[in-house]
């Protein structure tokens, strides 16, 4: 299993523990293919050797799972905390998983109905379909009759969302804005509720070969498998027509694309 960057070694963040903010993080960009040429340095850092048992469809989910470790590490998720999710995309429904293996109490919002039947199947506590003609914030509040949430994800990586999020937490409460916007994206925050509630906000970027690693143990050892996430399955020439779809609107939450032998 290949991760897709490898950081320096030798700059400032390196050398401070944060290797996902390295200065010179050497990327893999490339996909799709039927074979690639892995850099030295990747294959030194990131490469990493299955077991005999360990399915490639498994496998394949190292990468993202290793962003979302990074974001329960970041965000220091306990046992017994009540934790909103917000998104139930495959990197939402990643951190459901490890949330509740972790045994907090999870709240799922949502658009998709399907995706949120995952996120209860995963482990989630309640699961809250949002809809556009309602506030975020205001109909999680009305589902969960109020509950104080010690930490909130956001894993849609929309300026709304995020402020969602942050009126969505408890006083003294941690928000993880995991889900990247798009360049330029603006957001609004009440300097009042995040000064006198102490709000903790926080933002989690890529993974480490630390938290790779520590992904790649979490499949291996059953808690993250891919027959909950992988819904789809193409092959590799079937790739202009899945792109077209997805175009439209993705219904699978993850899909396995195959080179047939």
């Amino acid at each position: 299993m290949v991760a897709n960057s490898a950081p320096c070694g030798q700059c400032f963040y390196c050398g401070n523990g944060q290797e996902n903010l390295c200065d010179d993080l050497l990327f893999l960009n490339g996909a799709y293919a039927e074979s690639i040429v892995i850099p030295a340095r990747i294959v030194q850092k990131n490469l990493l050797r299955l077991k005999t048992k360990t399915d490639f469809r498994d496998a394949a989910l190292v990468e993202p799972l290793a962003c979302v470790v990074q974001g329960i590490e970041d965000t220091q998720l306990r046992k017994g905390q009540n934790v909103l999710v917000l998104g139930a995309g495959p990197i939402g429904l990643m951190f459901v998983a490890l949330a509740k293996h972790l045994g907090c109490h999870v709240t799922v919002g949502g658009r998709r109905q399907s995706r949120l039947k995952v996120a209860h199947r995963l482990g989630a506590r309640q699961v809250v379909k949002l809809g556009p003609e309602a506030a975020p914030a205001e109909t999680i509040r009305k589902a969960t009759d109020a509950t104080p949430f010690d930490a909130v994800i956001e894993a849609v990586g929309k300026p709304e969302v995020w402020e969602a999020a942050i009126q969505s937490v408890r006083k003294g409460g941690t928000v993880n804005l995991f889900g990247g916007c798009p360049s330029g994206s603006m957001v609004a925050l009440d300097t009042g509720r995040l000064h006198y509630s102490s709000l903790r906000l926080l933002a989690s970027f890529h993974h480490t070969p630390r938290t790779i690693r520590k992904a790649l143990d979490l499949i291996e050892s059953g808690v993250i498998r891919a027959a909950d996430f992988v819904d789809g399955h193409h092959q590799l020439s079937e790739l202009p027509e899945l792109f077209q779809s997805m175009a439209v609107g993705n219904h699978a939450v993850k899909t396995f694309v195959e080179v047939r032998q």
